[in-house]
C-alpha cells in the first residue's frame, strides 16, 4: 500500500512541474494531455484546455506525486491543511532546496536548526503548495 499526493493546479500545472524540475530535481515520468484522452471524442474539451495536463506522474528522489491542471472549470485550488515534506541528504542540500522552492513564494518558518533537524524550514511555494524542508540532525 502507498499514499501519493495528487495536486491540482487549475491551468498552470506544466509551469509548476517545470518549476519543480528546476527547484528540486523532479522528474516527470508520465504525462497525458486532455487532447490525448480516449474520452475526448465523447466529452469535448475546450480548445484552450486541449494541451493542458490531464494527468502526470512526478518523481522526487524515491517518492512520487501526481499532478493535473484539474477540471476545465478553472476553479483555483486551495492547498490547505497539508504540506509536502522533503527530507534532504544534508543541511546544505536542504537549505538549497528551501531557497529554490521559496523563490516567488512565502517563507512561513525560516530555515534553521531545530532539536530534531540540523536544518528545517516551512514555506508556501508560488503555486500555493506548502512544503517542509529538513535534513537529519547530524548532517
Amino acid at each position: 500500500m502507498e499514499v501519493q499526493p495528487y495536486l491540482f493546479f487549475a491551468g498552470n500545472c506544466e509551469e509548476a512541474l517545470q518549476f519543480y524540475q528546476r527547484s528540486i530535481g523532479a522528474r516527470i515520468t508520465m504525462i497525458m494531455r486532455y487532447s490525448e484522452s480516449p474520452d475526448a471524442l465523447l466529452t469535448p474539451v475546450p480548445d484552450e484546455w486541449k494541451d493542458k495536463i490531464m494527468h502526470a506522474n512526478v518523481s522526487v528522489g524515491h517518492s512520487q506525486f501526481m499532478a493535473s491542471d484539474g477540471q476545465c472549470d478553472r476553479i483555483h485550488p486551495e492547498f490547505n491543511g497539508f504540506s509536502l515534506s522533503l527530507k534532504a541528504d544534508s543541511k546544505v542540500d536542504a537549505e538549497r532546496l528551501f531557497k529554490s522552492l521559496s523563490s516567488g513564494g512565502k517563507v512561513n518558518l525560516p530555515f534553521q536548526r531545530t532539536f530534531w533537524s540540523s536544518g528545517f524550514g516551512m514555506l508556501t511555494d508560488k503555486y500555493g503548495v506548502g512544503w517542509m524542508i529538513m535534513s537529519e540532525i547530524g548532517t
